[in-house]
């Protein structure tokens, strides 16, 4: 049987909410391992690990080419920052674009949605 944690034991979890500029299409696994670079590049491997970052597959709209990106509070900026330091992904040049912030999935949805 599974044990499962206290609310207020369990680590907290912010949302990165990012949309990426670009002239073609992108595929999911190009832009997971673009991300995977940049931010052991910026964070190194001992943040990186404290970031606790994670790219929700099933919330990357390759359409739109939007997604979420899921860390730690007190890394949200660093985040930030390493995506915005990924200029080309393959061939393409890109734009990455932080959209919003968000503290849970279904909130950062609503405010995408009524933006």
């Amino acid at each position: 049987m599974k044990l499962k944690s206290l609310p207020s034991m369990r680590s907290k979890k912010r949302y990165v909410i990012f949309r990426i500029h670009s002239s073609g299409p992108l595929e999911y696994s190009n832009v997971k391992d673009a991300i995977w670079n940049s931010l052991g590049d910026w964070l190194g491997q001992n943040e990186l690990a404290q970031a606790a970052p994670r790219l929700i597959k099933n919330l990357w709209d390759g359409r739109q080419k939007r997604g979420f990106l899921q860390c730690s509070p007190k890394y949200v900026d660093q985040v930030k920052m390493s995506l915005a330091l990924i200029h080309q992904i393959g061939e393409q040049r890109v734009i990455f674009q932080t959209l919003r912030v968000s503290g849970t999935i279904k909130s950062g949805r609503n405010k995408i949605k009524n933006k």
